[in-house]
């Protein structure tokens, strides 16, 4: 309570000193938003909030707004496919689960989850060049794969999705992704060409 009443003195001397109006130091003294500190006569507990600067006696919040709002139309995607590859057969399995539980969570429309066929890679080494030429060494690298398709999505929804597949992807395990956007049928095709041919061209042919 003591330190609250000192913290309420320095704010009233701090307002003196800059000479603000009544009104406005009043506004500062019964609540004070965005501040460093937010002081009420009720509870006369001071709290830590967001950082501000004073000018001309108003205070401003130096937060951005979180939700932006605009009149533009979202982009649809008519499918998105999600190609995930590594070299661990057991890692993608438990990646095809949790990408298959977040989607069926999200209300996600999962169209299909295909494993195709595996690529392996071969490498041979002489073991001996000199003295055994016939002893040799082979080594392989196996990638798996999954690839998920995702129907009917929007802008928004697709950028988080994929955003929260690829935080969450395991180490060693790379994506990629193909979006198939559909967009409106341009406008001088939508009138077939022969209503746009006049009639003399179409008599003489």
């Amino acid at each position: 309570m003591a330190a609250a009443g000192c913290v309420v003195r320095s704010l009233r001397l701090f307002c003196r000193r800059l000479q603000f109006p009544q009104h406005e130091t009043r506004h500062l003294r019964n609540y004070w938003k965005c501040g460093t500190f937010a002081l009420s006569n009720s509870l006369r507990q001071p709290s830590l909030t967001s950082a501000a600067c004073l000018h001309t006696g108003k205070v401003y919040c130096a937060l951005s707004p979180t939700i932006t709002v605009t009149d533009e139309p979202d982009v649809l995607y008519q499918k998105v496919e999600v190609l995930v590859k590594g070299h661990d057969r057991a890692v993608l399995d438990s990646y095809e689960f949790f990408t298959t539980m977040a989607a069926k969570e999200l209300g996600i429309n999962i169209s299909k989850v295909e494993e195709p066929k595996k690529k392996i890679e071969r490498l041979t080494l002489l073991k001996s060049v000199h003295i055994h030429k016939k002893h040799r060494v082979q080594y392989e690298m196996r990638t798996h794969y999954r690839n998920f398709e995702f129907l009917r999505l929007t802008g928004s929804t697709a950028r988080v999705f994929l955003e929260y597949l690829q935080r969450n992807l395991p180490e060693g395990v790379a994506m990629e992704v193909t979006k198939t956007e559909i967009e409106k049928v341009p406008e001088h095709i939508l009138e077939p060409l022969w209503n746009s041919i006049p009639e003399k061209e179409q008599s003489s042919q």
